[in-house]
């Protein structure tokens, strides 16, 4: 037989189309839209940790409801990822209030993404967390498709 069979279990190195909704603490916050999927090759770390060994081993077409630890998601809260940012940094023209989510540049001109806390006469305090930090994560997963990834999609690290 020349032909391989295809796949039928998520597996590394398969790209793998699933559609999910994930909540937190019973609040609804991203899922897929109908008809759509999210697609990644398996095993190279392109989801959440909890969620890639948690899907491991399912079957096309199986659904299946998923509870990520924080500390296998985002990470757990981290205080110090807290900050007080001169005023002076930020550009006069940009309305400063709490809530807003901005992207900066860190020093090695990575982008970080921060979510201003309060702001002061001086100072702003930002926390660089990821919004999901400190939060366990509940998933309704179903396995649309599995294929196995090209060579170039193997090489590049995501699909195409």
């Amino acid at each position: 037989m020349t032909n391989q069979e295809p796949p039928v279990q998520v597996a590394d190195n398969l790209v793998v189309s699933m559609s999910y909704s994930l909540s937190v603490a019973g609040e609804a916050i991203d899922a897929t839209q109908e008809g759509e999927t999210l697609q990644f090759i398996q095993g190279y770390g392109s989801i959440i940790t909890g969620l890639e060994r948690a899907i491991h081993g399912m079957h096309l077409g199986e659904n299946r409801t998923i509870q990520v630890p924080a500390g296998e998601a985002y990470g757990h809260y981290d205080p110090q990822q807290v900050t007080h940012l001169p005023l002076s940094e930020f550009p006069e023209e940009l309305d400063l209030q709490p809530g807003l989510e901005l992207e900066l540049e860190d020093q090695e001109g990575d982008t970080v993404y921060a979510r201003i806390l309060s702001v002061g006469k001086s100072r702003v305090k930002m926390d660089f967390n990821h919004p999901l930090a400190g939060k366990d994560l509940d998933f309704e997963i179903t396995i649309q498709d599995l294929r196995p990834a090209t060579p170039q999609e193997l090489e590049q690290g995501f699909v195409d």
